[in-house]
């Protein structure tokens, strides 16, 4: 299992981590933005104030990950499991969550403005409302 303990704002751009394990990382303000992360496991991630901007997170683990101010709009975020997520303040704009499972996540003023919430698979009814 691959542990990555970066420093703040590390350049992870455009990278390829498809599959990878990165339970439990410390990822805290990494540039992912255009990272391919599809069926990667990051569940219970730090990845506070991370920028996954147009990051391909489909199929992806993120349960229990710290997603506190990230910026994830435009994100391929299909059938992710954010299951117990904090995604307080979270920008998700333009994200596709189709199939997503969002159960017990934290969305206290996350942005899902022009995001794809169709057909997500599981959340709270707060989130269904907004």
């Amino acid at each position: 299992m691959l542990h990555l303990r970066l420093h703040f704002g590390t350049d992870l751009f455009g990278a390829n981590l498809h599959g990878a394990d990165l339970s439990r990382s410390d990822l805290n303000g990494a540039d992912l933005s255009y990272a391919t992360l599809s069926g990667a496991t990051l569940a219970r991630a730090s990845l506070v104030l991370a920028d996954l901007s147009n990051a391909d997170l489909a199929g992806a683990d993120l349960s229990g990950a710290r997603l506190v101010g990230a910026d994830l709009r435009n994100a391929d975020l299909r059938a992710t499991d954010l299951t117990n997520a904090d995604l307080s303040g979270a920008d998700l704009s333009g994200a596709s969550l189709r199939g997503a499972r969002l159960r017990g996540a934290v969305v206290v003023e996350a942005e899902f403005d022009g995001a794809d919430i169709s057909a997500i698979e599981e959340c709270d009814p707060l989130l269904r409302a907004a």
